[in-house]
């Protein structure tokens, strides 16, 4: 049960990804705005964070401390039960 959650879970933030991409591009493509776009790639628990301006790395960054957390949260709980 739990592993068919987590696939359904995937396949749609995959989806919603692809979405997030195309309205940056069609915003940028008419002129509408400024798309600055940044990441996070996470090996273990140390994250390696990239982006195109300083606030898109400064929200990269946050999200990878959430992530990290969540992490070490996981493996913590892990060990114990």
């Amino acid at each position: 049960m739990k592993g068919e959650v987590l696939i359904g879970a995937g396949i749609v933030l995959i989806f919603i990804g692809f979405l997030l991409v195309f309205l940056g591009t069609l915003i940028s493509a008419l002129g509408g705005g400024n798309v600055e776009g940044g990441g996070v790639i996470m090996i273990g628990p140390i994250p390696i964070v990239f982006g195109t301006s300083r606030s898109a790395v400064t929200v990269a960054s946050v999200i990878a401390l959430v992530l990290m957390l969540l992490w070490i949260i996981g493996v913590l709980l892990a060990r114990r039960g």
